[in-house]
């Protein structure tokens, strides 16, 4: 009687246009006797279409979840890789401090200027050999200067883009140059161009002699046994 009164359901939800698996789940019953049970009705074309759209709008919802599953998971894992990685490094010594600022101005500063310039758009970067300048080579906040290259279609956000740069770098706008606008090869709008800050340099003045000392350090460094 009990399993009547089911298939009797069944039917009744399956002509009102529910799915198979809707179907089961409401009465408890396995998809494959819900399915038997139904397999003589027919739905109309609408009840159809409506199936699709739902199966459609479900099919979205899952690979939503899934993506945003996905990116916190990718998220968890850099944030327990960053410390991991900061307990690993520790403090840093004032060699410490040297080479690596030597390793990422042999990668990223002039080297045939016979001036000191170190240019890069990673504020972090920035920050760190704002850092090395300062704490080992006892550069005083005046000699800094700077400036700016960006594509031309930020114009409009010079002010912007040099009051960020001033705040990542400690640097007055007064010691900034002319920002340089970069003529554009195409007017593509990119995604992230209201958080885009283009490149900056940060350049020493007077600083043949420094310059000289960083190039011999370099040296001393590429010359070390493996």
């Amino acid at each position: 009687m009990a399993k009547t009164k089911e298939k009797n359901k069944a039917i009744r939800l399956r002509k009102k246009g529910k799915s198979i698996k809707d179907i089961a789940e409401s009465i408890e019953i396995a998809k494959s006797t819900v399915s038997i049970w139904c397999r003589d009705i027919e739905l109309t074309p609408e009840q159809i279409e409506k199936l699709c759209q739902k199966r459609i709008k479900g099919g979205y919802e899952g690979r939503i979840k899934g993506a945003r599953m996905q990116h916190e998971r990718r998220i968890e894992k850099i944030e327990r890789c960053r410390k991991e990685g900061a307990k690993k490094i520790g403090k840093l010594s004032k060699r410490d401090l040297l080479i690596a600022g030597l390793s990422l101005y042999w990668g990223e500063g002039s080297k045939k200027s016979r001036s000191v310039r170190f240019s890069n758009s990673d504020p972090e970067s920035i920050k760190f050999m704002i850092a090395v300048f300062k704490g080992v080579f006892g550069i005083k906040k005046d000699r800094f200067s700077a400036y700016i290259g960006i594509n031309q279609i930020h114009k409009d956000r010079i002010e912007e883009v040099e009051g960020y740069w001033s705040k990542v770098a400690g640097i007055p706008r007064s010691q900034f140059t002319k920002t340089t606008l970069i003529k554009a090869r195409n007017k593509k709008n990119y995604s992230n161009s209201p958080v885009h800050y283009g490149t900056v340099t940060i350049r020493i003045r007077k600083s043949a002699d420094l310059y000289y000392q960083i190039m011999g350090l370099i040296g001393g460094l590429s010359n070390m046994p493996t």
